[in-house]
């Protein structure tokens, strides 16, 4: 392609004032959004490689087109460089990097500190420092199986601290021997503290040592002729033991270590990780990142693991299947990250590379089940192109919805589906900001709608972007289609193609009527996969738009006139109400009975009063 020379002017006026320092690079386009962001040992010496345009690929060319800014930034070493690039490529997510899809937060196990009992509990967000976590596990459900195991073999409370406070009895968790009550003092602090020892040194790995300390306890109970207690730590090492298998699946040997695996078919990736902490499977999870199909699996490989571990720490060993891109500087990166040695291996025997084999095996099996997804989600999009007689199989789909009560907490929303599924990164909500006539769904659609594509207009007046859709659904019939045309009439998008689904007879799924322009409507037979589709959109619309409903009708509720008076925070707010018993009362106090309210000085009842009473005049 013919490369504009504005985006290597840009590149070359850059490297005119930029060091040799090891940083991170930008490239910007028109909009300031970044296309690329890369590091460097060496900036100047890096970035200069961008105005050789016949040594670059083709993606590259077109970024380089694309340019209209740099920007850079200075580190110490290459190692920060590299946790900075990860760093700002998850937060700026350009379109030329090879991106990791991870927007979940990871659930922790947690041992509470500043009770005399600890309490054992999922946790996920930020931690607090005082607290033991141990982690991360790759889903609740296997934080859940290992709470499981230790209230078998561990007897510790899960109960929040409140519930603990009030109990006057032994919950059902005594009763199955999964707590040992120490809410009403079946169990002394001395005792549940050699629980809690125990119970960190199994999650540290200390199996054996705890095993023969129930073992040794055991026999000692039994020559005392303590039967009673001698079997309750018999169920205790039968729970430990069912939960110490060692195999593939969990391997004692390593320790802490995550273990990564790729795997290319197809020009897609997909990359498995293993969670092992404490000898034991923390769960797996699969990944499937961005990028283009010409990049190799180290380059894939090596940009993965910089951004995966951008939020959380690295363990002592990340085990691989495949060599990675400059794997000392991602070594040197990840230690500074962890403030202490991380090593990166790629095992070729032993225990290690049969983990690192089984990893690589689901790394398959779950690409090949999304290839096949991905297959099947093709000819559904296909068979829609056809039904609707579409230029061109639509990549991507829009549905919209809306939800109100008689005109209130009103919201439309906008899902988006395409080649791979649901585009949950896409999906957007549009409060409504006109007054709603009560059952006016046809106002709060043109809102919608002219919100939606007014500003892809000015963002994107071309309309060469991926953001414009191939097909819009609307939730409703002929009167919705005729307000959706007319609006895109006025925004000068006729050719966008825009088809309503009415609910049939009685609202029943599997009858709805579809219109659209220069048709009549139309059903389609109630088995067809293609109906089956559209009525997923529609029903995700649906969903999207009640829970978005919800929330915001929610935190009306929660809300009141106090949170608007200034220098009313939460616990004055709270002493207000527990005194007068609702905003109301509040806001019919006198200036004394204000006063008289614990917490509440002179300066703040006075603000309250005014603010109630605007233009009473107030006695010095």
């Amino acid at each position: 392609m013919d490369i504009p020379l504005t985006g290597v002017k840009v590149i070359e006026t850059a490297l005119e004032t930029m060091p040799g320092n090891p940083g991170v690079y930008r490239m910007l386009d028109e909009k300031g959004e970044a296309l690329y962001v890369g590091k460097a040992r060496n900036l100047k010496k890096r970035v200069v490689s961008y105005t050789q345009i016949n040594r670059l690929p083709e993606r590259l060319r077109r970024m380089v087109a694309e340019t209209a800014a740099m920007e850079i930034v200075t580190t110490h070493t290459e190692a920060e460089a590299l946790l900075l690039e990860a760093n700002l490529i998850k937060r700026l997510k350009p379109r030329y990097n090879i991106l990791l899809r991870d927007d979940k937060t990871y659930p922790w196990l947690v041992l509470t500190a500043g009770h005399e009992f600890p309490r054992l509990a999922k946790h996920r967000g930020a931690q607090n420092k005082s607290d033991v976590y141990w982690g991360p596990f790759a889903s609740v459900w296997a934080v859940n199986q290992t709470v499981q195991a230790l209230q078998r073999v561990f007897l510790l409370r899960t109960c929040a601290d409140t519930v603990f406070a009030n109990r006057t009895r032994p919950c059902l968790l005594f009763q199955i021997k999964r707590c040992s009550a120490p809410c009403v003092g079946r169990v002394s602090a001395q005792d549940y503290g050699a629980l809690v020892a125990q119970a960190k040194d199994f999650l540290q790995g200390k199996t054996s040592a705890v095993q023969k300390e129930l073992a040794a306890a055991m026999q000692q109970a039994a020559e005392k002729l303590e039967f009673e207690r001698a079997a309750a730590l018999r169920d205790r090492i039968r729970g430990l033991a069912y939960v110490q298998g060692n195999d593939v699946i969990n391997p004692s040997s390593l320790g802490d270590a995550d273990v990564i695996a790729l795997h290319q078919q197809a020009g897609q990736a997909c990359v498995q990780v293993f969670f092992i902490r404490g000898g034991r499977n923390n769960g797996n999870r699969s990944f499937f990142p961005a990028h283009t199909k010409d990049e190799e699996a180290a380059e894939i490989f090596s940009a993965f693991i910089a951004q995966f571990y951008d939020d959380k720490p690295p363990p002592p060993q990340i085990l691989l299947n495949h060599a990675v891109e400059e794997q000392s500087l991602l070594e040197d990166a990840l230690s500074l990250k962890a403030e202490r040695r991380v090593h990166i291996l790629v095992p070729q025997r032993g225990e290690k590379a049969e983990v690192v084999a089984h990893a690589a095996t689901n790394a398959r099996e779950a690409l090949e089940r999304k290839l096949a997804e991905t297959a099947g989600q093709g000819k559904l999009l296909a068979a829609v192109g056809e039904l609707f007689a579409l230029p061109e199989t639509p990549r991507r789909i829009e549905t919209y919805d809306n939800s109100h009560i008689m005109g209130t907490n009103a919201y439309g929303v906008m899902v988006v589906a395409g080649p791979e599924g649901p585009m949950k990164s896409a999906y957007r909500k549009f409060s409504i900001k006109s007054v709603i006539t009560p059952g006016d769904d046809f106002g709060m659609m043109r809102e919608v709608l002219q919100r939606r594509f007014g500003r892809a207009l000015e963002e994107d007046p071309d309309r060469n972007g991926e953001t414009w859709p191939d097909l819009v659904l609307i939730d409703g019939g002929a009167g919705q289609l005729s307000a959706a045309k007319a609006v895109m009439a006025d925004l000068g998008l006729e050719d966008i193609p825009l088809v309503a689904i009415a609910k049939g007879p009685d609202r029943d799924a599997g009858r709805e009527w579809f219109h659209m322009e220069g048709r009549e409507p139309f059903q389609l037979p109630p088995r067809d996969a293609v109906l089956y589709f559209l009525q997923r959109l529609r029903d995700e619309a649906h969903r999207f738009a009640i829970t978005t409903h919800r929330a915001a009708r929610s935190k009306k509720i929660t809300t009141s006139e106090l949170d608007e008076v200034p220098g009313i925070g939460a616990a004055r707010k709270k002493a207000l109400l527990l005194h007068f018993g609702s905003a109301r009362g509040v806001k019919g106090a006198g200036l004394k009975d204000l006063e008289a309210v614990t917490g509440i000085n002179r300066a703040t009842a006075r603000a309250v009063y005014a603010f109630f009473h605007p233009g009473v005049r107030m006695d010095e």
